[in-house]
């Protein structure tokens, strides 16, 4: 009877071992997607806030102006000779930087 019951019980840390490979596809998740992200994220926090004024920004529906003027949440941004746009600033997508040659040339 007890030769029964040893064959017919499994091993606590087979339960375990089973999880491993899920386990294991997780931290590759992590490692290789949200991890990076995450850290894109921060970087893309902190160069909106550190948006100052006559900077040349370039906002996620593609227009480039230079900042007259920052609030905590809205930016003020010439687009045009006295033509400015009040925009919120989580939609500015790339700080532009001073000198650069313009794409078309």
């Amino acid at each position: 009877m007890l030769d029964y019951l040893a064959a017919g019980a499994s091993p606590a840390g087979a339960g375990l071992m089973s999880f491993l490979p899920i386990i294991g596809m997780i931290l590759i998740f992590w490692f290789l997607l949200f991890r990076p992200q995450m850290k894109q994220a921060k970087q893309h926090r902190e160069k909106v806030a550190s948006v100052k004024r006559n900077d040349q920004v370039l906002t996620s529906g593609g227009i480039v102006g230079k900042v007259t003027k920052v609030d905590d949440e809205y930016l003020e941004v010439e687009i045009a000779k006295d033509t400015r746009v009040k925009i919120v600033k989580s939609t500015i997508s790339d700080i532009i930087q001073p000198g650069g040659k313009p794409a078309n040339d």
